[in-house]
Parts: C-alpha cells; sequence; structure tokens
C-alpha cells in the first residue's frame, strides 16, 4: 500500500499551519494523531510528514540512515551547533561518538557526580528564607559551572560569557526553527543582531578555550584535551570549527536541556504536596541530616521517578526532525528521498493508550512492574537508537544529585501555573520559586 497520508486541516495559503505551530506548537501536535499514524502539514513552503504513532516514531530512530539528521529543525540548530555530534549525518555521527563516548562512560560520571553535589550545595548555601529565585536562570548557572568544571574548565570571564550568550543563541535558534521565512532573518533587527552577538561569543569562548589549553597543555585532562588529541576518520586532527561545534553541542546538551528538567522537577514538586512528602522522606531517610553525596546515588529511588516523570511530561527534546535518504515507505506511505519527517517525544509521552491519564504526574508509573510492562520506545527523552543523547547517564545523575541537595535543605514554592514553554529545550520558561527552609528534625508534613 502506497496511500497518500492526510493532511491536517487548517492551512492557510502562503503559510501552511506555521502560525498555528508557532501559537501554541504542543496544542498543534497533539491534535495531529486523530487524522492518522502519519499526518503531512505544511511549514511555509515546506511539506513535512509528522509520526504519531509509537511504533512509526520507534522505526524512524532505529533507522539513522534511511532518516538522517536533518529536515526543518535540525537545518536551522546547524546554524549553532554546526557539525556536531547532535546534529551531524549518519557518517560522521559514527566517529565522533566514538570519539566522545570515553568522557560519558559510568566510571567517569562517578567522578563528575562529586562536582554536581559541591556545586549544588554551594548553590542552596546562596539563598535565603523567603527568597524570590528565577529558578531557570539558577539552575542555567548551576549546570554551567558543573559542565566547565567537570568538562570545560573555562576562565572565569568566559563562564559569564558563555551563561549571557547561550540563552539568546538558543531563542533565536528556535525562531528560526519555527518561522519559515528566511528574509525576516535577514533584517537588521535588535534580534536579529543580539543572535549574532551571541553565535560571535560562542566562537570566542570556544577559541579562549583551545588558546588557554595549546598555552598549558600538561594542564587537567577535559573534554577539549580529548578533542585536541583527536583524529578524524582520515586521520587529520579535528580543525577549530569541528572542536567549536562539538563544544557547543555538549554546552547545550549539557546546560540549558538539564536546567529546564530542573525547573519543570521543582514546580510539579512543589504543585504536588504527596509527592514533595515522599521526597523529603527520602532524603531525609538517606542522607540522616549530612551533606548529600555520590554513594547515595542508588538509595534515592523515588528521587530518580520524580526525575522520569518530569522527562516524560516535558521531554526538553520535545521534538525532532529528521530527511529521507532514498524513497522509503513509511507506515504504509510513499515518501520520497529528501522528505522532511517530524517526531515528537512530547506526543509519544502524552498518548493515553501508552501513559493512561497522561497529564498527571504520577513518579510511581515508573515502580519496577509498571515501567516494565511499557511498550519499548514508549518513554524517549533522549531520543533512540544509536542517536540517543551520549549525555542521558550524565543529565539523569546530575538531575537526581541536584533535586537531593536542594530538598535536603530547601521547600521551593511555585505560584505559577504549569504552562511549559517550547523553545530549543521544553521547559516553564520564566519561573519563580521561593525558598522556605527545611525544618531541621521535622517529619516530611513540617511537624516536629
Amino acid at each position: 500500500m502506497n496511500s497518500t497520508p492526510a493532511t491536517a486541516p487548517g492551512a492557510l495559503p502562503g503559510v501552511g499551519h506555521a502560525l498555528k505551530f508557532l501559537r501554541d506548537p504542543l496544542a498543534f501536535l497533539a491534535s495531529l494523531p486523530a487524522h492518522g499514524d502519519v499526518v503531512r502539514i505544511r511549514l511555509g513552503p515546506r511539506t513535512v510528514f509528522v509520526a504519531c504513532d509509537p511504533a512509526v516514531t520507534r522505526e524512524i530512530l532505529l533507522d539513522p540512515r534511511t532518516f538522517d539528521k536533518g529536515g526543518p529543525f535540525y537545518d536551522k540548530a546547524r546554524l549553532l551547533l554546526g557539525n556536531g555530534l547532535g546534529t551531524s549525518s549518519w557518517q560522521d555521527h559514527r566517529w565522533q561518538r566514538r570519539l566522545l563516548q570515553p568522557t560519558f562512560h559510568a566510571a567517569q560520571i562517578n567522578a563528575y557526580a562529586t562536582v554536581m553535589t559541591e556545586e549544588a550545595a554551594a548553590l542552596a548555601k546562596t539563598w535565603r528564607p523567603g527568597q524570590i529565585i528565577d529558578a531557570r536562570r539558577e539552575f542555567q548557572s548551576l549546570t554551567i559551572q558543573v559542565l566547565n568544571r567537570a568538562l570545560l574548565s573555562l576562565r572565569e570571564d568566559d563562564q559569564r560569557l558563555l551563561a549571557r550568550s547561550l540563552p539568546v543563541a538558543f531563542d533565536g535558534v528556535y525562531w528560526r526553527m519555527v518561522i519559515p521565512f528566511e528574509l525576516w532573518f535577514r533584517l537588521p533587527t535588535p534580534a536579529n543582531r543580539r543572535f549574532a552577538k551571541a553565535q560571535e561569543c560562542l566562537r570566542h569562548v570556544a577559541a579562549n578555550a583551545i588558546k588557554e589549553h595549546l598555552r598549558a597543555p600538561d594542564g587537567p585532562s577535559t573534554l577539549l584535551s580529548t578533542l585536541l588529541d583527536a583524529r578524524t576518520e582520515s586521520g587529520e586532527p579535528l580543525s577549530e570549527r569541528d572542536i567549536h561545534d562539538q563544544l557547543v553541542t555538549i554546552m547545550f546538551a549539557g546546560t540549558d536541556t538539564t536546567a529546564d528538567t530542573l525547573a519543570s522537577a521543582f514546580q510539579l514538586i512543589s504543585m504536588h504536596p504527596e509527592v514533595e512528602a515522599r521526597l523529603h522522606d527520602e532524603v531525609r531517610t538517606v542522607v540522616g541530616g549530612q551533606a548529600v553525596t555520590p554513594d547515595v546515588l542508588p538509595a534515592l529511588d523515588y528521587t530518580r521517578r520524580i526525575v522520569l516523570e518530569t522527562l516524560r511530561l516535558f521531554p526538553p527534546g520535545w521534538i525532532v526532525s529528521r530527511v529521507t535518504t532514498t524513497n522509503t515507505e513509511l507506515a504504509g506511505h510513499h515518501l520520497p528521498a529528501g522528505a522532511d519527517v517530524l517526531c515528537s517525544p512530547y506526543l509519544l509521552h502524552h498518548d493515553p493508550s501508552l501513559f493512561p491519564d497522561p497529564d498527571r504526574f504520577d513518579p510511581d508509573r515508573w515502580l519496577p512492574h509498571q515501567a516494565e510492562a511499557m511498550p519499548r520506545g514508549a518513554m524517549i527523552p533522549f531520543g533512540g537508537g544509536n542517536r540517543k543523547c551520549i549525555g542521558d547517564q550524565f543529565a539523569m545523575t546530575q538531575a537526581c544529585l541536584v533535586i537531593a541537595t536542594i530538598a535536603a535543605q530547601w521547600r521551593l514554592r511555585s505560584a505559577s501555573p504549569l504552562s511549559p514553554r517550547p523553545r530549543m529545550s521544553l521547559g516553564p520558561g520564566r519561573l519563580r520559586l521561593t525558598c522556605e527552609p527545611q525544618p531541621r528534625g521535622a517529619t516530611a508534613d513540617g511537624t516536629p
């Protein structure tokens, strides 16, 4: 069967479904499964095929040669991330992953975990009772500091430049992803100038990091030293552009996404007192009033389930795009070579056939007997197949340890409605949390 996929209703002349996608992308995606397993939409002049079925999504993710990185989202992401691990074609991805994989081995992550707990404790010490924090900004600063100490060793002024530039650069790329009119981004608007400046700053940070390492080559081993010592498949050293692309890719994947997950988790915890009570009980039982250390991680079972459920509800990588490398079939539909294909972890994670009452925050979905009953590929916050995020365990370890470290000292209160904000990463956007100290010796409900 080579039927034509159904086209989503509501396309407008010239822009197609771009306005709907721009106004509320999550609601628009959620409307598509009613029209079929694969649904055709138009984003400006581009026709895009959206996978709306778990099996179809899995087929796409497990066949990177046919469904290669590309399409309307990754083409724009390359403006910032270049040909790094997250955006490279399958041919380049193989040697890039082999190059970077040792950096993310379990033994290495255990070493990074000490940095994670130290930096989380240092952040928690800066807060005061009643203080209102900008959660995303705080957690982004934290994740940048962890990434820098664990992998980069940037100078302090470059760390500050990185913290200022990353949000601007990521927002600029997102708008270029969802607005399909190239001419707009060639205009000398303030936003376009800020984006160009942020790109320049990131190149400056990467170039400085390379210079500093070359000036002191006998310093501690870092991701940068790995890249400088590396060779391509043809035996050539990586160019400065190659190194820049890998550095910026790791900066994005290791900071923005985890910061959004932490902000979302603490907002969800604040909105669910029973979850908060169990979290504080677990942390109190595990650490006994002492500082959280990496060795307690295996005992933080409920904390881990909170992180998993947060990633289900609000997967940072909420949408991915691919491009077909040859004529192929998808769910019985013929797709020509060069076709743009989208699939969405967010859409999959909110499928009621996979997750009953999908909008409910329930960490107990991840109890072993329930998790084992889920179909393969139902939960893909880090992608799937051999393109699965290389830093998934780094991110999970950091999220669990940071939540436990902060929960040992604070309760974070949110008065904001739950309103996920899609950008390059999915999170709550600007979220203000009020710090309330955790009473010493109290039970989870606050009584002595």
